[in-house]
Formats: C-alpha cells, sequence, structure tokens
C-alpha cells in the first residue's frame, strides 16, 4: 500500500476535502449547492469511474471538494468502493491525502448510513457528518437530534438540505473548525469488538505500516472486511492477502464468522443508541413508498410494469431518437455534398467526405440514442425505480451468472450496444460488468436491422410458408431476434461460470423511497456520460472510419479492364439511366481491385464453408465500420451504386440474379440464413469494440470479444449452412 500524501501547502494549491457518503443520500446535490458552476469533470487515474472536483468558498478560505462515488461501507466490492478507499486515504500517488471528509447521512435512514461514518471514525480520518433530508425527515416524523448523534459519535453534526440549501452555512462553519483544530473530527471509538475478533485485528495490524499505530488498527479491521473477493481488488500487499485468508480460515474452521462478528458489532451498538428520533412520530400507516411498492413489487403486477416501463424505454431508444438520428445523417449529408461541389474530384475531397465527415458522422449519430437513455436511466434512477427493476429480475439473471441491474443495459442493446456498453456502469462489481458488456453485443441492435430486411425480403418471399402457414418473412425476422436473444443468455451463462467466474454475491440493495427525480442532477449525469462517449471512444471510431475508407478506396488509379470513359462519352448526356449504370459499374471495379476489395477474395477460403463468396467477403469488411453499411457496400459490389438502401428493388434482384461460374445462384434462403446468423452473431462493429477498450480499459476485453465472437458467428454459421446441405436444403 502506497504511503498517504502529505497535505499541500497553502501556495500551492488548495485544500482538498472529500464528500463521501452511501448511495442515494443526495451527496451529489450537496456538491452541487457547495460548488456551483465550479465543478470539473475527470477520470480517477487507471479507472473509467469519473469523479468531480470543485472548489467551495468557506468564510476565510477556498477549498477544493471532490465528489468520492458511493460506498456502503470500507469493503471494496466495485471499482467505486475501490476509489472511495483510496480517496479518503489518500492512496492515489500524486493525489492530495483529503484534509477531511465530509460524510452526507440520509437522515431518513440514519443508522444504516453511520455504519460508514463509524468505519472512517475508526480509521482516525478527521469528519464532519451532514444531515441531509432533513427537512423530509422532520415531514415524516423520523428527524435525529444532531447535538444528540455529535455527543455519541463525538465529531461535528450539521442538519443540512441540499434541496432548500439548510444548513450549508453552518456546514462551512463547521468544515473550517475541523480544518483548523482536525482533533475536532476525530473521536475515541465508544464501541469493542470480540475478544477474537480484537485478536484477528491486531495480527493485521501489525503488518500495516503506513499509517499511525491506530490507524494500523482500523486498517486491519478494513482489510479483514475487505479482502475476499480476490479480482475485485487492487495494490493489495501480497503477505496482507494471505495472512487475511489464513485468518478468516481458522475463523471459519472454530465456526466463526468475521463478517457477522464485525458488522454485526458495530450495528448492535448503533441499535443501542438513542438519536434523539421523535417519539411521537405519527402513525401514517403505510407509507406512499410503501403503498407504490405494494403495487410495483408484487409477483404479477410488478412483472408487468416492469415489463411495460422496459417496454417503453425501448420504444423510446427507437422511435423518440429517430428524428435525431435522422437530422443528423441529413446534416452529414449535406456538408458532404457542399464539400464535394466546393472542391475539385479527387484524393482530397474523397478523404474529407467519405473518411472524416462519414468518421464523424458515424460517431455523432449514436449521440440521441446516449442522451435519451442516460437521461431516462437517470430519471428512473433518481426517482428510485431502477432498484425495485433489479429486485424483480435478479432471481432470473442469477441463474445465468448475471446480476439483476444487467437486463437494463442488454434491454438496451436491441437498439443499440455502445450506449448499451456505457449504461453497465450502473452494476457494482468489475466481474459484472465485464461479462455484461461481453453478451451485450449479441443482442440484435437496429444496426442488424437493415442486414435482416435485404436478405429476408430478397430470399423469402411472401407467398413461401414455415410449416405450411406461417409467413416466411415475418417467421424469419422473428426468429432471428429470439435467436440472437438465446445465444446472448447462453453466452452469459458459459463465461460466467469459466472465464468470468466469479463468488455469488448476493443482491444487497436499497429500496431507496420514491422522490420526484433532480433535473438539473440528471441533465448533468446525462452530458457526464454523453461528453465522455464523444472525447474517449469517439476518437477511435473516428480513426477507424478512415483507416476503413483507405481500405476500400486504394490503390487510388488501378488498371480497368474496360475503358468507362470513352464509354461515357459515346452517350448522349440525356442517357442518365445508362450513364449511371456505367458509372456504377466503374465503381464497383474499383472496389473489386482495391485493397478491401483483394481483402474480400484472400478471406474467402475461410468463408466459402459458409456458402459466402469474395463479393459478400467485401461487404463484411466494409461493414466493421458500422453493420448496416453492409447493405451500400453490396450495391457498389454489384454495380448498382452506393446510394440504396434495403428497401432497394435493384439490388434485391440482382442479389437473386446473381450466379456462380457453374451456374448456380450465389444466394439461396440457406445462404441467406447462415448470412444472417453471422451477422446475428459476430462482432462486425468497430464502435462496440472501441466503447469496450474505453469502458474495461484495456486491450484485452475488445479484443476477446471480437475473437470469441467471430469464432462463436463462424461455427454457427458453418452448421446452418453444411448442416441444411446434408439435408437437402
Amino acid at each position: 500500500m502506497s504511503t498517504p500524501s502529505p497535505l499541500p501547502s497553502p501556495a500551492s494549491q488548495p485544500v482538498r476535502i472529500a464528500l463521501a457518503g452511501n448511495p442515494n443520500t443526495g451527496k451529489t446535490s450537496v456538491f452541487n449547492r457547495l460548488t456551483g458552476a465550479s465543478a470539473r469533470v475527470g477520470n480517477y487515474a487507471g479507472v473509467t469511474v469519473e469523479r468531480e472536483i470543485g472548489l467551495w468558498t468557506l468564510p476565510s478560505r477556498t477549498v477544493e471538494v471532490m465528489d468520492v462515488p458511493g460506498a456502503y461501507s470500507l469493503a471494496a466490492r466495485s471499482a467505486e468502493e475501490q476509489v472511495a478507499i483510496r480517496t479518503v486515504f489518500g492512496l492515489d500517488p500524486g493525489e492530495p491525502r483529503p484534509a477531511l471528509v465530509v460524510v452526507v447521512i440520509d437522515a431518513t435512514q440514519l443508522v444504516r448510513n453511520l455504519y460508514f461514518a463509524m468505519q472512517l471514525i475508526e480509521a482516525r480520518v478527521p469528519v464532519v457528518l451532514a444531515l441531509n433530508l432533513m427537512d423530509v425527515a422532520r415531514a415524516q416524523g423520523t428527524a435525529p437530534n444532531p447535538e444528540r448523534v455529535a455527543d455519541i459519535l463525538g465529531v461535528p453534526v450539521v442538519p443540512v438540505s441540499a434541496h432548500t440549501g439548510e444548513g450549508m452555512k453552518a456546514l462551512a462553519s463547521a468544515v473550517e473548525r475541523v480544518l483548523v483544530q482536525p482533533d475536532e473530527g476525530r473521536s475515541v471509538v465508544p464501541w469493542r469488538y470480540p475478544k477474537a475478533l480484537q485478536a484477528d485485528v491486531d495480527t493485521l495490524a501489525g503488518m500495516v505500516t503506513a499509517w499511525s499505530p491506530e490507524e494500523a488498527k482500523a486498517m486491519g479491521r478494513w482489510a479483514l472486511l475487505s479482502i475476499d473477493v480476490e479480482d475485485e481488488l487492487v495494490d493489495v500487499p501480497e503477505h496482507v492477502r494471505t495472512a487475511v485468508a489464513q485468518i478468516r480460515s481458522k475463523a471459519e474452521s472454530e465456526g466463526r464468522d468475521i463478517d457477522t462478528e464485525l458488522i454485526g458489532s458495530r450495528y448492535s451498538w448503533l441499535d443501542l443508541q438513542d438519536f434523539g428520533i421523535a417519539a411521537n412520530r405519527p402513525d401514517a400507516g403505510l407509507t406512499l413508498t410503501h403503498r407504490i411498492d405494494a403495487w410495483l413489487l408484487h409477483p404479477f403486477f410488478g412483472a408487468l410494469t416492469f415489463l411495460f416501463a422496459m417496454g417503453a424505454l425501448f420504444q423510446a431508444l427507437f422511435s423518440w431518437s429517430d428524428p435525431a438520428i435522422g437530422a443528423i445523417e441529413q446534416l452529414f449529408s449535406w456538408v458532404g455534398m457542399q464539400v464535394q461541389a466546393a472542391l475539385p474530384e479527387g484524393l482530397l475531397n474523397d478523404f474529407l467526405v467519405q473518411g472524416v465527415l462519414n468518421g464523424m458522422g458515424s460517431v455523432l449519430v449514436f449521440l440521441p440514442q446516449i442522451l435519451l437513455l442516460f437521461f431516462l436511466l437517470g430519471f428512473l434512477e433518481d426517482c428510485g425505480y431502477m432498484a425495485r427493476v433489479a429486485f424483480i429480475v435478479d432471481r432470473g439473471m442469477k441463474s445465468l451468472g448475471l446480476h439483476g441491474r444487467a437486463f437494463v443495459p442488454m434491454l438496451s442493446g436491441y437498439a443499440c450496444a455502445v450506449p448499451a456498453i456505457m449504461a453497465t456502469r450502473t452494476l457494482e462489481r468489475q466481474r459484472d460488468r465485464l461479462l455484461t458488456m461481453m453478451v451485450v453485443p449479441l443482442m440484435s441492435c437496429s444496426a442488424r436491422l437493415p442486414v435482416y430486411t435485404l436478405i429476408i425480403s430478397a430470399l423469402f418471399l411472401p407467398d413461401t410458408k414455415i410449416l405450411g402457414f406461417l409467413p416466411a418473412p415475418g417467421f424469419m425476422m422473428v426468429f432471428m431476434y429470439v435467436f440472437s436473444t438465446l445465444m446472448a443468455l447462453i453466452a452469459a451463462a458459459v463465461l460466467g461460470r469459466t472465464l468470468l467466474k466469479g463468488p455469488k454475491v448476493p443482491l444487497l440493495l436499497e429500496l431507496p423511497p420514491y422522490r420526484l427525480p433532480r433535473l438539473a442532477t440528471v441533465l448533468r449525469q446525462m452530458w457526464m456520460r454523453a461528453r465522455t462517449f464523444l472525447t474517449e471512444a469517439g476518437t477511435t471510431i473516428l480513426v477507424c472510419t478512415i483507416v476503413l475508407w483507405g481500405l476500400l478506396a486504394f490503390p487510388r488509379h488501378p488498371v480497368l479492364s474496360e475503358d468507362y470513359a470513352a464509354q461515357r462519352s459515346a452517350l448522349p448526356a440525356t442517357e442518365t439511366e445508362a450513364l449511371a449504370h456505367i458509372d456504377a459499374a466503374e465503381r464497383a471495379e474499383i472496389l473489386e481491385r482495391s485493397y478491401g476489395g483483394r481483402l474480400g477474395k484472400q478471406i474467402e477460403p475461410l468463408i466459402a464453408p459458409l456458402g459466402f463468396d469474395w463479393k459478400i467477403g467485401v461487404g463484411l469488411v466494409g461493414a466493421f465500420a458500422a453493420r448496416e453499411v453492409f447493405v451500400s457496400t453490396m450495391g457498389v459490389v454489384y454495380g448498382i451504386g452506393d446510394a440504396v438502401d434495403e428497401s432497394s428493388t435493384p439490388l434485391r434482384e440482382r442479389i437473386r440474379d446473381e450466379r456462380r461460374p457453374d451456374g448456380t445462384p450465389v444466394y439461396t434462403p440457406l445462404v441467406g440464413l447462415s448470412l444472417m446468423v453471422f451477422f446475428a452473431l459476430s462482432a462486425q462493429c468497430m464502435s462496440t469494440l472501441a466503447v469496450v477498450r474505453r469502458e474495461s480499459h484495456s486491450w484485452r476485453w475488445p479484443i476477446f470479444l471480437f475473437t470469441y465472437m467471430t469464432v462463436l458467428a463462424w461455427v454457427a454459421s458453418f452448421a446452418v449452412y453444411q448442416g441444411g446441405k446434408l439435408l437437402g436444403l
């Protein structure tokens, strides 16, 4: 463990304080109230967890406030909780140790929130407790007495309300006093541990050398509580990890449960204290939250409401974002035409229009869905419903190795994998985030729909019946969505039991009271996520788009088999249709001779067992920029032009009429099914890989994702095509 950094001198930078507490305590609202518009957003070193730092003006100085991720305790079961520990104790190299910690407490849930504060007090960290939501607690008749809480815990306690601004001046005064006299924010620990547990703590305390003796004992308790999920922890000395394992093993052999001893002794002490909560609490029967939960958590009506809510969210990502997506596409199309008209034909023109502008468009086209998804998720989270969603679906998801909260990202994957992968941040454990990221791209996103539509409309005619009575087009479309969903669930079950195997952690979550969401907070979080996507994942997408353009555009001046210029000059300008066919044929030959076309021919031996020829291979290469690009790429390959979509009749007819050298059709219903299965399972999306790289903070996971999905797609497509041939299809 790193030695804590010394406090910065006043001349170098403002003194830093940390704002910590449980989730759903209004901590971020307190931060916004203290810092106003001065906050800046960044990332903690080495992780994708965002942090906000702002300036807070006290009566006689300005301090730097860091909003620490929400944590229920110092037991690090997630990246956010690890960040909270490292921030509070100043363990990050180059980062100053906070001079004190302001712990935001939900006054309506006092005892549960005080557990985290007790751990900080044990660690001899100077603290000030801010009892937030005091206005709500008074209205409920559950408001604690701040003076009584301060007397019991021995640290400053200030009643506040981030919503109304109550107590902010008193909080500033208390913080300033503790900055001058840190011991005013420390307390002698009034609770005791069982004798055997105390001996274990003392054993570990002797191994911790980065703190004072009193802090060492506190960190010994932290080590016992935290070091039990090895893959979730970082920077833990191996000898400490080994000692913890030995102590836990010895305790288990003695019939002791260390976690119960640690947690139970604290809560037992808290339950015995009189915090001055009004004894004359009005008996109003069931609260509004209880009455709503009687419906939303009901086995039948709760599930029905949940399906309706998720269906609305899902539909919103499709339909509500469509106008904005269309506007962005039209804007970039218009800008591209202006650039094309302003510049002479040539390399620069093609590079700016087909490379740079198309790349920027492929980044910004995701923005409406990302903004909408995180606005809706933030709204549902802030009002308290997302915790109920996790509770409802947890049992079914757990059987597959997934966390209950993984359902929403997976559902969002039907619209687009990019915002869905970003939505995995709502999951607490890194293992759960990675597992969800690895299976979300298997859900049939909207970009696959044009490919399905083209293949089905070209090869599965409406008068064809499945099982004698089901229309083939509709059946095949439903089948592809059901197939992709089942494959995602199977992949989750396999990966969750092999590569991403982890200990089963029960779903421990708070069901917060229902509140009206704070629009400013929701919009702030939404914009933070969108800005992260644009600045980090968007850069990778732009670079990949330019590279793919280069593959399909070079070499620039191949020796063509026909003199297309002579053919054009021989026709009058009025023969627009014939001229268009000549232009399309020239583009098709240029594409065939490009590096991308050559790559398609190189991979033909690999894809031939799937029923694909080199032209389909070129389509697969072009589709890596975005799956829907397969349609326009095939339009170029077949000499129709790139201004086609899945409803293009000439492209459908050309697909039906395409023949191999021996006269057999290239496309049959079996080839079409094989191609759709390949698209359903392959990682043909550089945007998805770029976001996985950003969220996992490693190239290892996007490389693994691309590899396993490509292998899975090849094997499944091979089984479909070769199995169909064996059956005589």
